[in-house]
């Protein structure tokens, strides 16, 4: 089956180098390519596990999460972005590294920007990728990663970009304990305080807005271990 690629291209460029991530998004922009920018990989990975974006450029090194490391978490959070990664290491082992990580492609450093244009071109015109990431569902609960849309009992519910990256975790989970230790790692990585309560203080935010004073929360806690979104 045939499917028609409708609206404007997303890319988001992962650049720690704010003049060249400026230049590569003006490139682009002139393009017609909507472009959001991110400077480290936390930022990147946390903008990326939305799924909204048609093309993902990121550098290999990058302050906080490395750009394998990034690429390794979207390819296992289920996030089928085509990825091209710039780095100036540009031996084969370097390549062969990158490509085993997740990524579709790689430039080296420095590179002409027709070339990058091209190999976007290139990345977003493949016909063998998932076009729309399937929309999650768990009870009257629906998660739409690609319109970054949650809705329950047909209400929209407004999350933030961390917000639904966790509920996306747990729906694709569903019925499954993940322990502290693993949401904490998949959604804040090593950044994260190993002692601090960030998993629990947000699973709070989501049960707020997800639960509206019902009496039973979707998501259960499963104590001394973690947290199950109920299938």
């Amino acid at each position: 089956m045939f499917r028609v690629w409708v609206g404007v291209m997303r890319v988001l460029v992962v650049e720690d180098e704010a003049r060249l991530a400026d230049l590569i998004a003006r490139v682009l922009e002139r393009e017609r390519y909507e472009v959001d920018i991110a400077h480290d990989g936390d930022a990147g990975l946390e903008r990326a596990l939305s799924g909204r974006y048609d093309a993902i450029v990121l550098d290999r090194m990058l302050p906080g999460v490395d750009g394998l490391v990034v690429c390794r978490r979207l390819r296992s959070a289920g996030v089928h972005t085509p990825v091209l990664i710039l780095s100036a290491r540009r031996e084969l082992d370097e390549r062969v590294e990158g490509l085993d990580a997740g990524a579709d492609d790689y430039l080296g450093k420095p590179f002409a920007f027709t070339e990058l244009l091209a190999r976007i071109r290139a990345l977003t015109r493949r016909g063998d990728r998932p076009v729309l990431p399937a929309v999650l569902r768990a009870g009257d609960l629906t998660l739409d990663p690609r319109m970054h849309r949650v809705e329950r009992a047909g209400r929209e519910i407004a999350l933030s970009q961390r917000e639904f990256a966790l509920l996306e975790y747990l729906m694709r989970n569903a019925g499954q304990v993940l322990t502290r230790e693993q949401i904490r790692e998949r959604i804040w990585g090593p950044a994260a305080e190993p002692e601090s309560n960030i998993v629990d203080l947000y699973i709070h935010y989501l049960r707020k807005k997800l639960d509206d004073d019902r009496s039973e929360s979707l998501i259960r806690t499963v104590r001394g271990v973690g947290y199950m979104l109920r299938a």
